[in-house]
């Protein structure tokens, strides 16, 4: 496959200066599909153990949340660590000094957040050059992306990143598509569309998924969605992840640039060697976590507000704050008691499926 990729390439090229009409939408997702598959191929360990995630990579994920930093090599990732999380991460005034994954842990409103420095990135990373594939691979585990970048070099580095990511299947500030896609055992290709589509059709649709070798299925569009988006659903190795663009050494930047810059969404401009705006970082990381903090109450006594269980704001119910502490609590659980946003009057007696807000209180009741 490497020496089918040019070739790969010089036909995207082709594709996408082909002009967009009805006529050639349908080969430009036959093609999209093929690319997706050779991709794939491309990036996926070829049998036995040869896909090793290397020495120093897979670090234990620990806390409430993990939070990786991409970015080419000496941009200040290994600074912006040591300063956040004051663990010593090697920095030098040359390229590539961080060589493996180094991990680092911080607390912030009661919540514990790992932080990990991913070695730089190169131009290639996804294809496997200076070990890209492990440093994207650690990336996909992430809650959290912070792209790090010089303020003085930001569009040319965010364009090549964002494209090596997206090559390793990692969608960046993004909602999964809302396309249903179920497979059958007979019946062909059932398609609905319940809105109007611009870029896809029942004949297009059937073309892509004949390349995937699905013949039978059930499809849902719900959006107006593009062929990539259904390629995505198809490959279902996605994954959707938040990121904040951090943009480095604003010290040696104007306070005119420096306003121009706060008004571009999802960035954050710091200077990881003066510390200079890590609150307001660390606020916008809390609040692209979407963390939700449950403080406990034992029957008789204060709550206690110093060690607050954390869940996702996706899953916050009565039940999964069982689960969070340990699997067999939620079949003692006879009631709960809350105190907080979440209820109508203090305390109120909910059951299992009750979903609770940030900073709730919690007494469990068991049978």
């Amino acid at each position: 496959f490497n020496s089918l990729y040019p070739i790969i390439q010089i036909q995207n090229c082709g594709g996408l200066r082909t002009q967009r009409n009805k006529a050639t939408a349908h080969h430009l997702g036959l093609l999209k599909a093929r690319l997706a598959k050779l991709r794939r191929e491309l990036i996926t360990p070829k049998g036995g153990s040869g896909g090793a995630a290397g020495e120093g990579f897979d670090v234990a994920k620990t806390g409430d949340a993990r939070i990786g930093f991409v970015g080419f090599p000496s941009v200040g990732k290994s600074t912006l660590l040591s300063n956040l999380a004051g663990v010593y991460s090697e920095v030098a005034a040359y390229e590539f000094t961080t060589l493996t994954t180094v991990p680092g842990v911080i607390r912030y409103k009661g919540a514990k957040i790992q932080l990990l420095d991913l070695p730089g990135i190169i131009e290639g990373a996804k294809d496997g050059k200076g070990r890209g594939r492990q440093v994207i691979a650690v990336a996909r585990t992430c809650n959290l992306i912070l792209i790090v970048l010089d303020v003085l070099k930001p569009l040319g580095h965010k364009k090549l990143i964002e494209h090596e990511l997206e090559g390793f299947g990692i969608r960046l500030n993004k909602q999964p598509p809302n396309i249903g896609f179920k497979k059958k055992d007979k019946g062909g290709i059932n398609f609905t569309a319940t809105c109007a589509q611009t870029e896809l059709d029942a004949e297009t649709v059937k073309s892509i998924l004949a390349e995937y070798k699905i013949h039978n299925a059930d499809i849902t569009l719900r959006s107006d969605s593009t062929a990539d988006d259904l390629i995505d659903v198809v490959e279902g190795n996605r994954v959707y992840i938040p990121c904040i663009y951090v943009l480095n050494k604003i010290d040696q930047i104007s306070i005119e640039e420096l306003d121009i810059i706060y008004k571009v969404p999802h960035c954050v401009p710091i200077s990881a060697h003066h510390r200079w705006n890590f609150d307001d970082l660390l606020e916008r990381m809390w609040d692209y976590l979407k963390l939700v903090r449950i403080y406990t109450k034992p029957k008789g006594q204060l709550p206690d507000y110093t060690s607050p269980v954390v869940l996702h704001d996706e899953r916050t119910s009565v039940e999964d704050f069982c689960l969070k502490i340990h699997k067999n609590l939620i079949k003692e659980l006879k009631y709960a008691l809350v105190w907080g946003s979440s209820v109508k009057h203090n305390p109120q007696k909910v059951g299992k499926d009750h979903v609770m807000e940030d900073e709730d209180v919690i007494q469990l009741v068991k049978k």
